[in-house]
């Protein structure tokens, strides 16, 4: 039968019953000169380990001090862990638990799982390095057993410990995001915000949009974990809201957002995604959100519509479902400017439409020719963006038309918060 202590990884792996725990409690893995030897060179043993990091670890001559001296205390309680295990060797190996306890959990935020396990190597290659001095006469191979197996014990202790606090830093995480995206839709956006939308990594840079839908199915952690790396991979910044079956997502960056929401439509489930209209700020993403919420709502009124389709695609939809702020863009961009100017395009477009968007009729209404109520119509696309001879575009118009009656006769008063210019017939996104 082999020994315990001088069992190998081949010997267990072909299977060599291994002798009973009392029999290897009652069994010293060494004699009682070489515990004393090791317990005496726990001293040098940190300080030679000291000496090797310093020399051969360039992230730890980086650290601040305090972190440096942290990083000292956990390399002596390694040390004195295994000194402590080898001199008792019934008791099991001390976990990196245990040798992490005089450190503070943020000691795992600025030294990765890769550098604890670089800080095990250091130990090892020490120990191993001093095993002859260490080891009475004969004993040599003990020592290096031993410390074999209790680097393995803490390499497995150390991913334990960090997968434990990466799953507490994803739950903490997860839970900010639900409230920063509830605080960007209500535009609750202050300093505070500001700050926990950097705790969560986005950077500012560039414009942002926000883009909703349904969600594929349940979105679980894993689920929602992998959502969230294909969003960072697609643009610079990105936000996910998980509300019951329905995704709010917020995208940023320099780049092309329309085209990186397009892309991303694939992640969405089935049914309408809707796109807001492009912001420059932070504090603006409400307005995008808001938008991209309605259209959401409202897109089952509009069956053809594109998949995806940008909110003010949908502005007479949003009307419908009681959006002030369609209506507004919708009373500003369409109704005031054609009711200020002059040519009589507000009659001519609302004969145009009231007769059935007949070119003749609509003439005949306003006893001219044809090819002046075309003319007209196209000076009608010029001033608001929407081209009344195009089926869907008309039907745009006339109900700006009929919110901007309703409103008030004349050139009603623009709001506030209506935009300032024209709208560009090449564009479909007013900023709003």
């Amino acid at each position: 039968m082999v020994s315990a202590s001088r069992r190998t990884p081949a010997d267990l792996v072909a299977g060599v019953e291994q002798p009973p725990a009392a029999a290897v409690a009652a069994d010293p893995r060494a004699g009682v000169e070489t515990q004393r030897r090791i317990r005496e060179g726990t001293g040098p043993l940190w300080a030679a380990a000291m000496r090797r990091l310093d020399t051969d670890l360039e992230w730890y001559r980086r650290l601040p001090a305090e972190d440096r001296s942290w990083v000292g205390l956990v390399v002596q309680a390694g040390i004195t862990a295994f000194v402590t295990w080898f001199n008792e060797p019934a008791l099991p190996p001390h976990g990196v638990g245990d040798i992490f306890a005089a450190a503070p959990p943020e000691l795992t935020r600025s030294i990765s799982l890769q550098h604890t396990l670089q800080l095990v190597r250091v130990i090892v290659d020490v120990v191993e390095a001093h095993s002859d001095q260490l080891a009475a006469p004969g004993e040599e191979r003990e020592v290096r057993e031993a410390v074999l197996r209790y680097s393995r014990e803490v390499a497995f202790s150390a991913a334990e410990v960090y997968a434990r606090a990466a799953e507490v830093r994803g739950a903490w995480d997860a839970r900010l995001e639900a409230l920063v995206v509830d605080a960007l839709v209500r535009g609750d956006v202050d300093d505070s915000l500001r700050s926990r939308v950097a705790a969560l990594g986005w950077s500012g840079h560039g414009s942002m949009l926000v883009m909703t839908g349904t969600s594929a199915g349940p979105l679980d952690e894993v689920r929602s974990a992998d959502l969230r790396r294909v969003l960072r991979r697609a643009v610079d910044d990105a936000l996910v809201g998980i509300q019951g079956n329905r995704l709010v997502v917020f995208l940023g960056g320099r780049g092309d957002l329309l085209a990186a929401a397009h892309a991303l439509t694939s992640r969405f489930g089935p049914g309408p995604v809707v796109i807001g209209p492009v912001v420059q700020d932070l504090a603006d993403c409400s307005r995008s959100a808001r938008a991209a919420l309605a259209g959401l709502v409202a897109a089952a009124a509009w069956e053809q519509a594109p998949r995806p389709v940008q909110a003010d695609e949908l502005l007479p939809e949003r009307v419908l479902v009681g959006d002030s702020t369609a209506r507004r863009v919708l009373v500003q961009q369409a109704y005031v400017p054609l009711a200020a100017g002059q040519g009589s395009l507000l009659e001519t477009l609302s004969a145009y439409l009231g007769t059935g968007r007949s070119l003749e009729a609509a003439a005949r209404t306003l006893y001219v020719h044809p090819n002046t109520v075309r003319y007209r119509l196209r000076r009608v696309a010029d001033v608001t963006g929407w081209d009344p001879l195009d089926a869907r575009e008309s039907y745009v118009l006339q109900t700006a038309l009929a919110v901007g009656r309703l409103d008030g006769t004349g050139t009603p008063e623009p709001p506030a918060d209506a935009p300032r210019t024209r709208r560009d017939p090449a564009a479909r996104s007013t900023g709003l």
